[in-house]
């Protein structure tokens, strides 16, 4: 608990203590000699009393509601507080000689704030976790030792040292050292991950039992830590349909609600004295305004929405997927047809050569031309084939290299001119090439126009992959769909392997925004698409579809900045997870808004026709607003979605 929230506590103990006292007090207690009975020099003594502990809980409230009448912005919920309890311990003073009411509505408001400020810190709570994965420092090694220094201030290229128990600052690659990483920061997995030389580790996660040396690859602005805080802290900042409906309901909702009281304490009183002959009876009719007052209240939409939202983004964060405001959230639950890409989203991104065809080189030298022709790719295809290649290239013998989009490369090579592509490639340079049997990535080559054979890479689908698919069916998702650059053969074999509905292959990355455009056409009105991918060339199809997600892990910068979501432990499971926190969340604010709303409407009737008292009007605010409240937590728990 916070010291504010202390410091409220002890108001509303002091307050409550002293209204039970004053409560059994005798009813002509204090008694003025000489005064007459029923007169209002009679009932003031008692109103004085009661008003130090009006004064104690709602010094804040009177405040804040003078305020906001000076700046013109008086139509919320402290002036309507203020209004009621104040015109109430008037009505006391002039009639009924009963304050108990005008202090206890504002001693349940203040316990109802005091609820709703220790859900929001409760949630905060959750998003200051991800906060924390902030490094203090980066311990630079350099000629003069070992230096602590601030983690912006680490160049490119830097070797950092870091000691067990210690958080990685930034990105970078394992030069030395084999250690245990824990990820749960970042992924919400508590399984730690082993690293050894040559991974990569990427910041915030923690150093569990090894000294590592790393050299770092990102400066501080561009690393993973530092990208996950910028999207944590704008979180909020995107509003969802259902907040900013509530925002223009109270707008207009609360001056209607004045003015109504307003009206019921006039025009009856008037329409009785002057046209049906009959007594006023005003304080009557203005107790029944301030009780309409109390109960209009809109505290509980107002407070407990935006909560929801926030309680969600916090749960999710937990769980390790970052959504970038409660839009994103809102529009997630609706869900309709997600779409994914291939490489790094199903499968591993992990490729390997599983066979060489070759003639009339032998597999050794077809191997090594190819692996000089992928030389300076950072491709994972061309990284799978320089690893299969056994003797190290010497560039010295590349020569010209023309990349051909979508296509391949065509390079230099001791004078040859050595081409390594796909079909499309070997067709547009007229040289036919072999149709292969196995099933995988296939890299043909040619050298001098003739055709040399081809090299088969296959990817591995991810172990979740089958479950993820199946979890969406199961959350209702009525479509899956994968887009590929890959050939047809493999792109439908893992289509049918995991369950998908439709598959589409050999696509370059303008065909899949093409054939996106063609997909959000087709699909149901009200429904959301997603985009699944990991690559850079994703970036555009995330942007695109009606929501993207991205995965954060070993994702490109591109595509989490493109992307509306990020999985954070490149899990395709926590797709389905995120849909049904997200439908808890909205299923909890129609929840709070159909309770809300219907408790308001029944006993502002009520009030407007004399049967609701103030006691009844203090639970139609405060106690409606504690009930969202208290649901709106439940947002928080997401272990069991």
């Amino acid at each position: 608990m916070t010291k504010k929230q202390k410091k409220m506590l002890i108001r509303i103990l002091v307050s409550g203590a002293l209204l039970i006292v004053l409560h059994f007090l005798p009813e002509d207690f204090p008694h003025l000699e000489g005064v007459a009975e029923d007169s209002v020099l009679q009932r003031l003594p008692r109103m004085l009393l009661y008003l130090i502990p009006y004064g104690i809980i709602g010094y804040d409230i009177l405040r804040k509601a003078f305020k906001g009448i000076l700046n013109r912005q008086m139509f919320d919920e402290n002036f309507l507080m203020a209004v009621a309890t104040v015109g109430a311990l008037v009505i006391g003073l002039l009639k009924t000689g009963d304050f108990d009411e005008a202090v206890a509505v504002m001693l349940f408001y203040q316990i109802g704030e005091l609820f709703q400020s220790y859900a929001v810190g409760k949630s905060r709570k959750n998003i200051s976790e991800l906060m924390d994965i902030r490094p203090d420092f980066a311990r630079v090694e350099s000629e003069n030792g070992q230096e602590e220094v601030d983690p912006e201030e680490v160049p490119v290229g830097s070797v950092i040292v870091v000691r067990p128990g210690e958080r990685i600052p930034l990105d970078g690659v394992v030069e030395e050292g084999d250690s245990s990483l824990n990820t749960s920061a970042l992924t919400g997995e508590s399984v730690p991950r082993d690293v050894h030389p040559g991974d990569e580790v990427v910041s915030g996660c923690v150093n569990m039992n090894g000294l590592l040396r790393i050299r770092t690859t990102k400066e501080f602005g561009e690393s993973t830590v530092s990208k996950i805080l910028e999207l944590v802290e704008n979180a909020s900042s995107l509003k969802s349909r259902s907040e900013n409906f509530i925002s223009r309901f109270a707008r207009i909702y609360t001056p209607v609600v004045v003015f109504g009281a307003l009206a019921l304490a006039v025009l009856p009183p008037v329409i009785r004295g002057l046209f049906l002959g009959l007594s006023p009876e005003w304080s009557d009719w203005i107790y029944r305004a301030l009780t309409f007052l109390v109960i209009s209240c809109p505290c509980a939409l107002v407070i407990s929405i935006p909560l929801t939202f926030f309680a969600g983004i916090g749960g999710a964060g937990k769980a390790g997927i970052l959504v970038k405001g409660s839009v994103w959230l809102e529009k997630l639950s609706q869900t309709g047809t997600v779409v994914f890409d291939k490489t790094g989203t199903l499968t591993m991104g992990q490729f390997e050569v599983t066979a060489v065809h070759h003639s009339p080189l032998s597999e050794e030298e077809l191997l090594e031309f190819a692996a000089l022709a992928e030389s300076s790719s950072s491709h994972p295809i061309a990284v799978s084939i320089r690893n299969a290649c056994k003797t190290p290239p010497d560039l010295s013998r590349i020569g010209k290299v023309e990349e051909i989009s979508g296509g391949g490369v065509i390079v230099q090579i001791d004078g040859r001119q050595v081409a390594a592509g796909n079909a499309k490639l070997m067709t547009k340079l007229g040289v036919a090439c072999m149709e292969c049997h196995q099933t995988g990535t296939i890299v043909h080559m040619a050298i001098d126009g003739i055709y040399a054979g081809h090299i088969v890479i296959s990817d591995r689908e991810k172990p979740e992959a089958k479950e993820a698919i199946a979890a969406l069916k199961d959350a209702g998702i009525r479509r899956t769909v994968m887009l590929t650059g890959d050939r047809d053969a493999v792109a439908k074999e893992v289509a049918e392997d995991l369950g998908l509905d439709q598959v589409y292959s050999d696509l370059l990355p303008e065909d899949k925004v093409a054939l996106l455009e063609e997909l959000l056409k087709s699909k149901h009105p009200n429904e959301v698409l997603a985009f699944v991918g990991d690559g850079i060339n994703d970036a555009p199809v995330l942007t695109r579809a009606d929501l993207g997600i991205a995965m954060g892990a070993m994702g490109s910068d591109a595509a989490i900045e493109a992307a509306d979501i990020v999985l954070m432990d490149d899990n395709p499971l926590k797709i389905a997870k995120a849909i049904r926190i997200s439908r808890k969340c909205m299923r909890i604010v129609r929840q709070n808004i159909i309770f809300a709303l219907t408790v308001k409407a029944v006993c502002l009737i009520l009030g407007a026709l004399g049967i609701a008292n103030m006691w009844l009007a203090v639970f139609a605010d405060v106690g409606v607003m504690i009930l969202a409240v208290l649901n709106a937590i439940r947002a928080l728990f997401t272990k069991e979605v």
